[in-house]
């Protein structure tokens, strides 16, 4: 799929930057030419000589080099990539992007260029969560960059959370995934899948069966259409699909604002099994039994995600899917819920005992919308995920 594409690659500063050697490695495997940039600081962290090394051509480094700038070098090198890769993205160079800002070669190719853009963002927890991040990021995600990661984990600095750059071969799926032609080529689509977990104690919690699967597949076959493709699960059973930005998360309320984070896209399609109620004052210690009874648990409802994303004004995305599942009398709750929540489509299925459908492979839907009911043969959830896909693309396309 890459063979024969060149990509800009711009390397900043962190320790990340080390994954970028990787990353060169396993597009220079695919048959993609690298144009390595870095920025100064990132010398810090990985040499020129070993960039240039792995890349087969110089790693540029300078605005000014008068025998490139004769020629506007700077200018040519921003416009004939098929994608500049920002791999990491420091909280610094994403300020710099949002705020137009062009003060070296790094942020003036990134000024300069009309060349699709991702970014892998990769910075200390907190500076990932601080508020001038977040709207960084939904400013540039207004623009049309795309973005991998970060994900979770441990970092160099002794700290535990979102931020660690994604890894070299999830970069290279983000790159296939934006370059992809297709129907939904240049659309953004949040998906959500799996269960959440809502804690009770340190150790118990709350939860909907949900093994994820549905939701990846759907993830997967919008990406095979050229969808960009932002994927918030929560704990799911099944590993997530290649090529999406993926967002983990635990509870109910994480998934809200991972998801209105995501915004704004041009669909949504809510599969997530989320919890609809929560312990309202989780215990902080473990709960023991007592000689004294049964505790008494006080419940709190959780966002209403799908309800709250149907509801918006300015942000709503043009197409807004649900899903329901049901034990009795499906299409007549799925309709009604369709009503409740405001969306455009309701993906109805029997989860009833004997169907073999929660947990399972296969799928039963039924299609609500203003049409009516629409009632699928069974059929895998891969080939689900195809016929949805198909009909989202057609959707859009219509307008």
């Amino acid at each position: 799929m890459l063979a024969g594409k060149r990509i800009l690659l711009i390397i900043a500063a962190g320790i990340a930057a080390y994954k970028s050697l990787d990353l060169i490695r396993r597009l220079r495997e695919r048959g993609v030419s690298v144009t390595p940039v870095l920025t100064r600081a990132a010398e810090e962290f990985v040499t020129p000589l070993s960039v240039s090394a792995l890349a087969g051509e110089e790693a540029h480094r300078d605005l000014f080099d008068l025998t490139k700038e004769a020629e506007m070098g700077h200018i040519q090198l921003s416009r004939v990539a098929d994608l500049v890769v920002v791999a990491p993205a420091t909280a610094d160079l994403m300020a710099k992007m949002a705020g137009g800002q062009a003060d070296d070669l790094a942020s003036t190719l990134l000024m300069a260029t009309d060349t699709p853009v991702l970014i892998a963002p990769a910075m200390n927890v907190r500076m990932w969560e601080h508020p001038a991040t977040q709207r960084n990021l939904a400013t540039l995600q207004g623009d049309g960059v795309a973005v991998v990661g970060p994900n979770s984990g441990d970092m160099a600095c002794g700290e535990h959370g979102p931020g660690r750059m994604a890894e070299p071969l999830e970069i290279v799926a983000a790159i296939e995934a934006r370059l992809a032609s297709g129907p939904l080529a240049g659309r953004r689509i949040v998906v959500t899948s799996g269960p959440t977990h809502e804690p009770i104690d340190p150790v118990r919690y709350i939860a909907n069966r949900s093994s994820g699967a549905q939701g990846t597949a759907i993830a997967r076959a919008l990406v095979a259409l050229g969808a960009e493709v932002v994927f918030v699960t929560g704990p799911a059973e099944v590993p997530p699909p290649e090529g999406v930005t993926l967002v983990k998360v635990q509870t109910a309320r994480q998934m809200h604002d991972a998801v209105m984070a995501a915004l704004p896209a041009d669909a949504g399609v809510f599969a997530a099994a989320v919890a609809d109620w929560r312990v309202a004052k989780e215990a902080t210690s473990k709960m023991k039994k007592t000689a004294g009874g049964l505790p008494v648990l006080e419940f709190a409802e959780n966002p209403d995600i799908l309800k709250a994303v149907a509801g918006l004004e300015d942000s709503r995305p043009a197409l807004v899917i649900g899903f329901a599942a049901e034990t009795d009398d499906v299409i007549r709750h799925a309709t009604e819920k369709r009503a409740r929540k405001g969306c455009d489509w309701i993906l109805a299925n029997d989860v009833s005992a004997g169907t073999g459908i929660m947990g399972g492979t296969e799928n039963a839907i039924v299609l609500i919308s203003d049409a009516g009911a629409e009632e699928w043969p069974r059929m895998t959830k891969t080939e689900v995920a195809s016929r949805l896909a198909r009909r989202i693309a057609e959707a859009l396309e219509a307008g």
